[in-house]
């Protein structure tokens, strides 16, 4: 019984990162074809397709009924993109914070955290609340197309490989890329199928609930491609990737996964009062904590990288020992709180230690 589980598991993850990358790659070929601008693809084609897993989970999610696991999939993969991609990232190489991130980006993740948890207060995510999510990601791609263009900022060189050094455009070539996007659309929706039944799955056999498998087993599997290609890059030398990949994956994964999950579920998502009581809040304060750390120097260290990647494993065994019910939780919920006072002194201290020298030191 659990090994099926974990075969469809496993292959339905499988369908989702290949489904997402022949799609991306079909559509980013077609839209440069009909004259559509690299940047603008790296901006729209490319920025949703990295969040499609997640978006197909919440979706097939949601029109099964399964709110708990779709709104789950989404606090479970912005927590384990800083904690657990960041954190293990900067363990190999210190990370660089891209000054724009921080004056723009990051608050926008923060203050659409703070408008899922305000929102979702009173049980619910509605129609329209989700549908206002959801234009709130159109205006931000029309801004960030706006902005670049602004400042002439140059395309990703892995975006032009993406859609090829020549723009052919013949029937052939296009029937091609048509045929890549209905290819990588249905590997999406089977792998998605496939991914939702087995967590719910899971979830009876461990006897505890779909949000806490949405929060763990599939955001943890949704993310495990982006955290082998945020460590790729910061090998390469690419330290300033990882970091904006995750900022914008997180703001997609609110404002477009949430917000398209919950547009085409019948009368929207029901939040569970423990997201609300925990979850959502948690989230939110590890978005807030970004803030001063990525702005003291521009910089996430190693030692701050194994601070994040510890308090994912904390928040993982937090969630294991609630939902079992077991006897230590309280002592361990009174520990972290105490390790959690004495990590935020030093951060402080570090972050006005690091400010200075920053501010002190010579361009």
């Amino acid at each position: 019984m659990t090994t099926s589980i974990a075969v469809f598991f496993i292959l339905g993850l499988a369908l989702l990162v290949v489904g997402a990358e022949i799609m991306v790659r079909g559509a980013s070929r077609l839209a440069a074809a009909v004259g559509i601008s690299p940047l603008v693809i790296g901006l729209t084609v490319v920025a949703f397709g990295t969040s499609a897993p997640e978006l197909a989970v919440s979706i097939q999610a949601g029109l099964i009924g399964q709110a708990d696991l779709a709104v789950g999939n989404v606090i479970g993969s912005n927590i384990a993109n800083i904690l657990l991609i960041l954190g293990a990232s900067a363990l190999f190489a210190p990370l660089v914070v891209n000054p724009q991130l921080v004056r723009v980006d990051l608050p926008l993740v923060i203050a659409a955290s703070f408008a899922m948890y305000f929102l979702g207060r009173d049980g619910r995510l509605t129609q329209l609340e989700c549908l206002l999510l959801f234009i709130g990601i159109l205006i931000y791609i029309v801004y960030s197309i706006w902005q670049s263009r602004r400042s002439k900022e140059e395309v990703d060189p892995e975006i032009e490989a993406l859609i090829g050094g020549a723009r052919q455009y013949s029937w052939r070539y296009t029937a091609l890329n048509l045929g890549m996007i209905v290819a990588g659309l249905t590997l999406l929706v089977v792998g998605a199928d496939w991914l939702v039944d087995s967590a719910v799955e899971f979830a009876k056999f461990l006897g505890i609930s779909e949000l806490v498998i949405g929060l763990t087993v599939v955001a943890f599997g949704t993310s495990a491609p982006e955290l082998a290609t945020s460590i790729v890059a910061v090998l390469r030398g690419e330290r300033d990737i990882a970091v904006g990949n995750v900022i914008g994956s997180n703001l997609f994964n609110i404002l477009s996964v949430l917000g398209l999950a919950g547009v085409v579920t019948a009368g929207g998502l029901a939040v569970s009062s423990q997201a609300i009581r925990f979850d959502i809040p948690f989230m939110t304060a590890v978005a807030v904590i970004c803030l001063p750390l990525f702005y003291k120097n521009y910089r996430i260290s190693r030692w701050e990288g194994g601070i994040f990647l510890g308090y994912y494993i904390a928040y993982t065994v937090y969630l294991v020992l609630e939902a079992t019910a077991h006897p230590i939780f309280p002592s361990y919920v009174i520990a972290m709180q105490w390790i959690t006072a004495a990590v935020l002194v030093v951060l402080a201290a570090a972050v006005v230690h690091a400010r200075r020298q920053y501010v002190a030191t010579p361009e």
